[in-house]
């Protein structure tokens, strides 16, 4: 009975370990490369941000320039 509960609760923190990892994949590829300094009025506003002259204001690409 003991070893049941014990194998149970491994299994459980394994697949909750799983769901972290595949969380923390997720969120690292959404993020926009820091490199990218030119993005398309598309990618700005899909990255949250808004068109603003030449440059996209807040969001992922804050202040890179529109190409």
């Amino acid at each position: 009975m003991r070893s049941r509960r014990i194998l149970a609760a491994v299994i459980a923190t394994a697949a909750l370990a799983g769901l972290g990892l595949t969380g923390a994949a997720t969120a690292t590829a959404a993020t926009p490369s820091p490199g990218s300094k030119y993005v398309t009025s598309d990618q700005c506003r899909e990255g949250g941000g808004t068109v603003e002259g030449f440059n996209c204001k807040g969001g992922a690409y804050d202040g890179a320039v529109l190409d």
